[in-house]
């Protein structure tokens, strides 16, 4: 097999021959590489060069600092917002509601069940049970809720007769009589206090 090139035989090119760029990385800045084939010390694949590499580990660094400082501080003013704001409303001034004064009186014997309006944004009302009479109560109604007493006699009937009176003025009265017997006294109370002039 004397007519045969082995591979080991074959002639190959010298490297001084071909002075050829290395095809830059996809992204990558061709001034990063060195040239492939050029001389003593030469490269056979993309390299970048020291100072090169550094810098860009610089800038991954930086990066990572930003980011990881961000969500520190995010973290951070989470936990100064829970510490400061405890969402008790004791710290909070109260707001102020206009309101008037209003008696309520029920007269007669024996117990009735009252239900009257006092101070109240939502307008509920309160309910007393079995209220002894004579029975008197003042409080404070806020301006634009009508002020109301409500009767109810027990099993055993009877009279009582219920009275309003805003600012000491007397309004209304009524009675209830009889088993179970009810009575209303009702006023209103303007949204605006009335000057005196």
């Amino acid at each position: 097999m004397a007519g045969d090139i082995r591979e080991s035989d074959a002639p190959r090119p010298d490297p001084t021959e071909s002075e050829t760029q290395a095809d830059p990385e996809p992204g990558g800045d061709p001034d990063d590489l060195v040239s492939v084939g050029a001389g003593e010390g030469a490269l056979s694949e993309h390299t970048e060069t020291p100072a090169r590499e550094s810098s860009r580990r610089r800038r991954a660094d930086r990066a990572g600092l930003l980011i990881a400082g961000a969500a520190l501080a995010a973290c951070g003013g989470l936990v100064l917002y829970g510490v400061l704001d405890t969402g008790d409303a004791v710290d909070r001034p109260e707001r102020r509601i206009p309101t008037a004064a209003v008696t309520y009186e029920v007269t007669g014997q024996g117990t009735a069940d009252i239900t009257y309006q006092a101070r109240s944004e939502t307008g509920q009302a309160v309910v007393v049970k079995a209220a002894t009479l004579p029975w008197r109560k003042t409080v404070h109604v806020p301006l634009g809720k009508d002020p109301i007493v409500n009767i109810v006699l027990g099993e055993k009937g009877g009279q009582a007769r219920c009275a309003l009176a805003i600012r000491g003025t007397h309004v209304q009265s009524a009675t209830a009589t009889g088993t179970f017997g009810r009575a209303t006294c009702s006023g209103t109370l303007a949204r605006t206090a009335a000057t005196r002039g």
